[in-house]
């Protein structure tokens, strides 16, 4: 027994004294920030680490525009909107397989292929005119979740699952997909496993609002991000926070329709458009911020809550647990808050 702890004792004092400097390392390791443009929108990243990984960063961004742009005439996402014959890279088939998964979860209140009738409401490439009722009933015979899907070109079981295998398939060769309301969150998840990749274990990424978080940040606390108040101002750049949310190993996104609108002939209209009734939303919510494991996830749910409203995104909520949200909504005159956020 003796001879036992005789060996031991070294063993477990190198052990101690090893973590002892693995963690003097890491806190003396500087947490690095870099930042740009990509998607027509700014990101921010802080990491800690001993490498600067910025042209990591760059290439796995330039990845996801090749795959998801509609402003890139060479993605693959345009030239499926040309119909043209393209071999479908991962990142796209990842992103439209989440795309019809959360349709399918919201009854299509989350619908890629809305884009027609956002941009005939003067959003998006921005259409001079307002939509008569019979430009919308014209063009939601090009909407719809269920009218696009990934057909098998090639089922030959050896090389079952492979990318060249897929092509999209369309009801109407008139259809056009847009994934800008889950694309900036699906390449938030993409920096988010590149930067575990390379160990990093704290870490904040931010594109365009869409966040992802690991860790702690450089003052050793959660990450804390916060939430804007609601307002009508147009003049108001950035304004004030109308709650902090502690984001610790969650990803955030939020969705608002507060400043995102304009006004014509007296009337605001909103930016979220419903694909069922071709329509601007008008439900009572002003913003959907959702947490959960996946930003593309949370990107995506977010949208839909906008369109769906808060009782139905509240049965939504039911059966998808991982989901947190903060809404804040309109109600008899104030701003509201619902959340299943706990402290």
């Amino acid at each position: 027994m003796k001879k036992r702890l005789a060996w031991q004792l070294p063993f477990l004092v190198l052990l101690i004294v090893g973590t002892i400097l693995i963690i003097r390392q890491q806190q003396n390791m500087p947490y690095r920030k870099c930042s740009g443009s990509i998607f027509g929108t700014i990101y921010h990243i802080t990491y800690q680490h001993d490498k600067d990984l910025q042209k990591q960063f760059v290439a796995k961004m330039k990845e996801v525009d090749n795959a998801l742009s509609m402003f890139n005439e060479k993605s693959t996402i345009s030239r499926i909107n040309r119909n043209e014959q393209v071999q479908l890279d991962k990142m796209f088939i990842d992103v439209f397989r989440q795309a019809q998964e959360v349709s399918a979860d919201t009854y299509g209140a989350f619908d890629i292929t809305v884009g027609p009738l956002v941009n005939a409401w003067g959003f998006g490439f921005k259409h001079s005119q307002m939509p008569t009722p019979q430009q919308v009933d014209s063009l939601r015979q090009l909407v719809g979740y269920n009218k696009v899907q990934l057909s098998i070109v090639n089922a030959s079981p050896h090389s079952q699952g492979e990318n060249s295998q897929f092509s999209i398939k369309k009801s109407d060769p008139r259809i056009t997909l847009d994934c800008s309301a889950i694309a900036k969150g699906y390449a938030v998840d993409q920096l988010a496993h590149l930067l575990e990749e390379n160990g990093v274990t704290n870490y904040l990424v931010e594109i365009g609002g869409e966040i992802a978080t690991k860790g702690v940040s450089e003052k050793r606390l959660p990450w804390k991000i916060g939430v804007t108040k609601p307002t009508d101002s147009l003049d108001v750049d950035g304004g004030e926070y109308q709650t902090i949310i502690n984001v610790t190993d969650k990803c955030m996104a939020t969705s608002g329709n507060y400043r995102n609108f304009y006004y014509k002939n007296g009337k605001r209209y909103a930016h979220t458009i419903d694909p069922k009734t071709g329509y601007p939303v008008q439900h009572t919510i002003l913003s959907a911020t959702v947490l959960c494991d996946r930003c593309s996830r949370a990107d995506a749910y977010a949208t839909s809550f906008m369109v769906m409203g808060l009782d139905s995104a509240k049965s939504v909520l039911q059966r998808n647990p991982d989901l947190k949200v903060y809404f804040i909504y309109y109600d008899h005159g104030e701003n509201k808050v619902w959340t299943s956020i706990s402290d």
